[in-house]
């Protein structure tokens, strides 16, 4: 992709904001999920990263959307709004866990690192990671949504909190990246691949190795500890469910030439999930893609 003019973002995408709030009277059990210790640590390690992850998605979006066309214009504040929304309900969450024993200062600690690495950096390294980061939260999100097994058993606020999550990551998976063509729309097709790729690598070197210490950790407090939770935790990211095995086509086709996260169209299976949703949208801030 050289240019805006022909990215392959749909014109009758709709981003639409969901002003949910999960769970603010529930407890949280500490294996929420179905009684599993090693999806629901997946799931909570993960959630650690969203509050100050998203915060740094949106400030390096917004850096760059001085000179953007209308059309992107209104997709980044809508992606904004979302991912403020998202980063509250995860702070509940996070909270919640807190609430049930664990102790996540270990994992806040490693999210507080990455942040200052983040603040030395240029602002359009920070898009770079963004848009690989965004990846992997689309490729997260569809496999979690094409699942229906996925939330099976989970506590309902919960799991009504992720498909909720995945269904919005998915709805706005572009929007960095077509952010990150206006930003470099002077730089040569090779330039951009090979930063954006290199980017995607290094990202992808710590983002693995994180969620499984941080996994470790949970369930270290729960006694769960030894080479037998170890190969727990590397089924149920190979076998079943299987996400890093299921994530690793999406992920290789980041590399190709002319990739754009809408190549693939999977807005059918926001459509699965998009009634349980509906009373949630915010009045007037609904974002037709459009022109």
């Amino acid at each position: 992709m050289s240019s805006l003019s022909h990215t392959p973002t749909p014109q009758d995408l709709s981003i639409t904001p969901r002003d949910r709030r999960f769970g603010r009277d529930d407890r949280q059990g500490r294996w929420w999920l179905n009684g599993d210790p090693v999806a629901s640590a997946f799931h909570t390690a993960l959630s650690v990263t969203f509050p100050k992850g998203e915060a740094m998605f949106i400030e390096a979006v917004k850096a760059h959307r001085d000179g953007v066309p209308d059309k992107l214009a209104r997709e980044i504040r809508a992606f904004t709004q979302q991912e403020v929304i998202h980063s509250r309900e995860h702070v509940v969450f996070n909270r919640k866990a807190a609430e049930a024993g664990y102790d996540l200062s270990e994992l806040e600690g490693d999210v507080d690192q990455v942040m200052e690495l983040i603040r030395q950096r240029p602002p359009i390294v920070n898009l770079m990671a963004t848009i690989a980061l965004e990846h992997y939260t689309a490729m997260l999100a569809a496999i979690m949504l094409s699942n229906p097994r996925m939330y099976e058993g989970a506590e309902p606020e919960w799991g009504a909190l992720w498909k909720w999550h995945a269904i919005e990551e998915i709805e706005h998976k572009g929007v960095a990246y077509d952010t990150w063509l206006h930003a470099t729309k002077d730089w040569s097709r090779w330039r951009r691949w090979k930063a954006k790729s290199l980017m995607m690598l290094v990202i992808t070197t710590r983002f693995w190795p994180r969620r499984v210490k941080g996994m470790k950790a949970l369930l270290a407090q729960d006694g769960l500890t030894g080479w037998r939770v170890t190969a727990r935790i590397w089924w149920y990211l190979l076998g079943s469910p299987g996400v890093l095995r299921k994530s690793f086509l999406p992920w290789l086709a980041y590399f190709l030439p002319g990739f754009h996260p809408w190549n693939h169209d999977d807005r059918a299976l926001i459509g699965r999930y998009e009634g349980d949703y509906a009373d949630a949208l915010m009045p007037g801030d609904k974002v037709a893609a459009a022109a």
